[in-house]
């Protein structure tokens, strides 16, 4: 019986870069091994240029030549002592964990307006005084009547969303005294089309055809 040594990719050493494959990390494991520094860096440049065919679209990356370095160091193990043209990176950097996250604040207790509005309001108190800041400021209430009535499907006063916006923007913002009103709910909210057809005929219909083919 014939005894074959075979040898499977879950017995074989971990690659810590598959893209690249397993010869290159074989090549980047006898390139640690060399006895001399010249030899190691002579190596690791042929190296360099076999990972740079392999992953052509780095080209397109700026200052991809450190790119394919800092991946030398990485699949070395950081056991690589060879003269790099850039920064050698460091295992701590790699390793380190990024710092917490916060959770976002809202920007308002009203959520119904969404986070977008806070922004629009603010850019809106930076633009000079006359009519495109007017317009700016009624398309902002109006669009929070809109948003106001989509999480409240009641009707909603005008007063109502006039005082939120003199919140939202810490009194800089004054509607209250303006004698013009928003868009009505009609235009502001549209209903969703029907899909009743009414050219389908009635069962009246077919009942008086069905009784003129039996007098016939």
């Amino acid at each position: 019986m014939i005894d074959y040594d075979l040898e499977y990719n879950s017995a074989r050493e971990h690659l810590i870069i598959p893209e690249y494959g397993r010869h290159v990390q074989k090549l980047v494991n006898h390139c640690i091994k060399l006895e001399t520094k010249e030899k190691r860096n002579e190596m690791a440049n042929a190296i360099i240029d076999v990972m740079g065919n392999l992953q052509p679209h780095l080209r397109d990356v700026p200052d991809f030549k450190h790119k394919l370095w800092d991946q030398l160091f990485i699949m070395s193990d950081f056991k690589l002592d060879a003269d790099s043209p850039y920064t050698t990176p460091s295992q701590a950097e790699l390793t380190a964990k990024p710092d917490k996250l916060d959770y976002p604040k809202a920007a308002s207790k009203y959520k119904f307006y969404g986070h977008n509005i806070q922004t629009m309001i603010d850019t809106a108190l930076t633009w000079e005084e006359g009519e495109l800041k007017e317009a700016l400021i009624f398309t902002i209430a109006n669009h929070m009547k809109k948003c106001f009535l989509n999480w409240n499907k009641d009707t909603v006063d005008d007063d109502v969303i006039f005082k939120h916006l003199a919140e939202l923007s810490h009194g800089k913002i004054n509607l209250s005294t303006s004698d013009e009103t928003l868009s009505e709910i009609k235009n502001l909210l549209r209903k969703k089309p029907t899909n009743k057809s009414t050219n389908k005929p009635t069962n009246k219909h077919k009942n008086n055809s069905n009784k003129n083919r039996r007098k016939r």
